[in-house]
Order: C-alpha cells, then sequence, then structure tokens
C-alpha cells in the first residue's frame, strides 16, 4: 500500500447509550469528522492519522490509517475504499485505541449520568431518552479554540466548511481516501504568517480571520503548554467531591478569564473552549439554542432576565450548575443536540391517518369523479410534518397527485404553553 500503513477493523466493547457517535460527532463539539458518501463510517485525523469510526449496538469499530515515512506528509498515495478491507497491518506501536478512549471520553458512566440528570429535571427526562450517547470529547484545546471563533454568528455547516478549509490550506496531509484528502489540524505557528488574516478573508472566514491570525499569533508566543495547563487536571476516577459553586471551580473561572484575553473570544466562546477543549464540566455555553431553551423551558426572559445580557448569561449558567451539577455543560449539550434542527427526525413520535372521500356530482345526481384524500400526520412538540396524496378516480382511471411533503419546525405560543401548563 505504497507509504501508508492501514490496520484492520478493531473494536472496543462501547452501547449505543454510552455513545452514539452519529450523534456526538455532528452536534456542534467537532468540526472535521467526515461521513463517507455511500458508507457507514465516520473519519478524521488526529495525532498524525487517519482514524475510521462505524458502530453497531455493542461495539464500536475502529481503523487506522499511518503515514509510513512522516517527513514526507505531503505526498501520500491515495487509498481506494476497496483496498482497505484487504489491509491488515499490524504495528505492536498503535495507541490508537488509549487515543480513542481519550478523545471519546470514555471513563464516565453516561446511562448513570443521565438517570441522575432526570431525576434532578423533569423537562431533561421528557427530552433525553431520543438522544442518549450524546458523550462531550477531549478534544485538543487549541483545535477548539480556534473551531470555536469560527462559530460566531455561525452554523455548523459553514463552521466545518471554515475548520476543514482552514486544515487544507495550512495543516500537514496525512493522506487520502480515495480522492478526498485529510489533513491534520494546523499548529498555532502555521497561521502567524504575515499573509494569513487576508488569505483567510478571501477563503471567506471574514471578521473572524483577523481574530485567528492575532490569536495565533498570541498563543504561539506564550509557553508552549499554556493552552493545556488551562485544562481540568481532575478525572473521572479521581473527581472532584463537593458542590460546585456558584460560578464553578477556581479552576474553571481561572481558564474562562484567561481565554477572554484572545481575540474573538467572548463569554460563549470560552465556555465552549472550557467545556470541550479543557474538560471543565461545568461549563455551560449560552448561545441562541440555549437562550431559547432556557426561555422555552426554564422560565427565563421575564423580568431582569428579559434579554440576554452578562447578568443573564451567567444566571443561566448558574441555574444549571445547581440544577446538574459538575457536568452541567454535558446535560446541557443533551438539550442542545434535541434543539438542533438536524436532528428533527428523531422527534418524530407518531403517525396519524386520515381518509377523506369527496364526490364531485352532476345535477342528475350522477357521480361525476370521486376524490379520495390520504392526510398522513406526525405531530411532536417540535416538529410537525405532514403528506398528502389526492387519488381521482374518473370512468374507472385513477390519477394521482404528487405527494407534498412539508416540514416545518415550529415553537409553541405563549397562550398554548400556559394552558398544557394548567393541564399538567
Amino acid at each position: 500500500m505504497g507509504n501508508l500503513k492501514i490496520s484492520e477493523w478493531r473494536k472496543l466493547p462501547v452501547s449505543l447509550a454510552e455513545l452514539c457517535i452519529d450523534t456526538t460527532l455532528r452536534c456542534g463539539q467537532s468540526f472535521r469528522w467526515k461521513k463517507a458518501v455511500d458508507e457507514d463510517y465516520w473519519s478524521c485525523t488526529l495525532h498524525g492519522r487517519i482514524i475510521s469510526l462505524k458502530q453497531d449496538s455493542t461495539h464500536l469499530h475502529y481503523r487506522t490509517i499511518f503515514p509510513e515515512v512522516k517527513d514526507s506528509l505531503h505526498h501520500q498515495p491515495v487509498v481506494k475504499k476497496e483496498e482497505l478491507e484487504d489491509e491488515n497491518e499490524e504495528d505492536d506501536k498503535d495507541d490508537t485505541e488509549s487515543l480513542l478512549r481519550h478523545y471519546l471520553n470514555l471513563s464516565p458512566n453516561l446511562t448513570e449520568m443521565y438517570e441522575q440528570w432526570s431525576l434532578a429535571d423533569p423537562n431533561f427526562k421528557k427530552r433525553a431518552p431520543k438522544f442518549t450517547g450524546v458523550r462531550i470529547l477531549k478534544q485538543d484545546a487549541w483545535e477548539a479554540l480556534v473551531g470555536f471563533i469560527c462559530s460566531s454568528n455561525n452554523n455548523i455547516i459553514r463552521i466545518s466548511q471554515m475548520v476543514n478549509n482552514l486544515c487544507l490550506h495550512y495543516g500537514p496531509l496525512i493522506g487520502h481516501i480515495d480522492d478526498q484528502p485529510f489533513h491534520d489540524f494546523p499548529q498555532p505557528e502555521a497561521l502567524t504568517g504575515s499573509g494569513v488574516e487576508s488569505h483567510l478573508r478571501a477563503l471567506g472566514f471574514g471578521y473572524r480571520a483577523k481574530y485567528i491570525a492575532q490569536t495565533a499569533s498570541i498563543v504561539a508566543s506564550k509557553p508552549k503548554d499554556w493552552l493545556e495547563n488551562l485544562r481540568n487536571p481532575e478525572t473521572f476516577d479521581h473527581p472532584f467531591e463537593g458542590e460546585v459553586p456558584a460560578g464553578g471551580r477556581p479552576g474553571y473561572r481561572k481558564a474562562h478569564e484567561e481565554l477572554l484575553e484572545l481575540q474573538g473570544v467572548g463569554p460563549k466562546v470560552a465556555d465552549c473552549v472550557c467545556l470541550m477543549g479543557l474538560g471543565w464540566g461545568e461549563a455551560v455555553p449560552v448561545d441562541t439554542h440555549v437562550w431559547k431553551i432556557a426561555q422555552r423551558d426554564y422560565r427565563f426572559g421575564k423580568g431582569k432576565h428579559k434579554s440576554l445580557t452578562k447578568a443573564t448569561y451567567d444566571a443561566i449558567g448558574d441555574h444549571f450548575r445547581g440544577l446538574w451539577g459538575k457536568e452541567a455543560g454535558w446535560a446541557h449539550s443533551v438539550l442542545f443536540a434535541a434543539d438542533l434542527k438536524t436532528f428533527s427526525d428523531k422527534l418524530v413520535s407518531k403517525v396519524e391517518v386520515k381518509v377523506d372521500e369527496l364526490e364531485v356530482k352532476q345535477e342528475n345526481g350522477d357521480v361525476l369523479e370521486k376524490k379520495v384524500a390520504v392526510k398522513r400526520e406526525y405531530p411532536s412538540e417540535e416538529v410537525d410534518i405532514k403528506e398528502e396524496k389526492v387519488v381521482i378516480k374518473r370512468e374507472g382511471v385513477t390519477d394521482e397527485i404528487e405527494v407534498k411533503d412539508e416540514v416545518k419546525v415550529f415553537e409553541p405560543s405563549a397562550r398554548s404553553v400556559r394552558a398544557k401548563r394548567r393541564k399538567l
């Protein structure tokens, strides 16, 4: 296989309740995982290798592609999908399993955590069953920082495009799967050149180009382990004991404050980095989705918390920390995923079928034509999907009018919410 070393598919015992990669890898945490066209696996570069993941109900399956010659990363051969299954290169030094256990944060028992949050919060208990296995990743802090600077006034699709463009132009090439290149994430030093900002603007980064270039220069000028030293030193094997103080633990507050000194980093971006890049579980990023959730389900948006001010932002975080505990950011991410249109298919709850028959008659009473309308409705609290089919019968000939699908995501009115509460 030329200069690429490809492992066989290996597996880890992980249930879908403990990790669902189809949700976790596309819910706005990491922006570089790509799902292969017409395939059932996800791929990404991590620590100088390409890792592919797929999953069944009981196991996580993974495959690793290493560049044989690490000094020539920009000249790797193309790997064909049909050839990947035939390669069984074994490498005693392959540490991919330990890397995955770390990156996917597999130590905590997620099922137990869901149970605790459900006992504490009826709203979580109501929404979580359709979003099991949402796990907070342990990403590289630098990658998380840049990714969430790109998230400002943006959506997941565009953020992913920006991050992948950044890797394509500034990250080392690891190899190809078919014709798709896979680059590792660029280090800060790669983004400190004089032409970086203008180049990023040309690539469509907009005002974020300046923030990325300036932040890269700041981070590159600091001690090498500056970001990593802001990481939560505690682990799930040696957890923090006791109640989380208002505003979070001192280490979290210190990390948050230092991140705010960087260009393009506000409270939300700092909290995203703290949660998904530095391991501070009590960090609760509040964006437009979470603000909507706080108003809809937790009675924010009134009185002194009518708008999303700094005081309201802090109050939402403290409310969720008091409700869910030191891993409030994990629970928040489950509700965040439940609010994304990407996963609206999970919210379809039941099917109702209605059949209406209409007759068109002439003056003498003879039936000229008969119309049979079949309506299918799939109601749920957030999604209303309707299909309608009209069958017209004329003199023994049946015509079908095209099926119309409408997907509408809506918010219940204040009146309907109050009525529902009265019923409860």
